[in-house]
């Protein structure tokens, strides 16, 4: 297969101190987890588990098996430490605190 039969892919992750986004060119009928596999991103964070975290296609999640487009980036992503609601919640009881401190 030449060159101009491949597509280019990336394959993004970030942890809270990196972010890696790593480029590939693979035949079009690759599948997301094979790509994943390819990139070496697996070696290089060990606390990957593709069983368990989510992926997705320019933030949208999307099955291992999935197959991807020319410029396709793959993002994995973390599980959430904290729960989003109750981050937010958090954070406005800080911000009217501030508030009234600041009146």
């Amino acid at each position: 297969m030449d060159k101009d039969d491949l597509i280019t892919v990336e394959v993004a992750y970030a942890t809270p101190e990196e972010q890696v986004i790593l480029s590939l060119d693979v035949p079009p009928d690759t599948l997301v987890e094979d790509v994943v596999k390819r990139s070496g991103i697996l070696a290089r964070f060990p606390q990957i588990d593709l069983a368990s975290d989510k992926v997705g296609i320019f933030g949208k999640i999307c099955k291992l098996n999935s197959t991807l487009n020319h410029k396709d980036r793959i993002e994995i992503y973390r599980p959430l430490i904290a729960d989003p609601k109750e981050s937010r919640r958090q954070k406005a009881e800080m911000e009217k605190k501030q508030q009234q401190q600041d009146s």
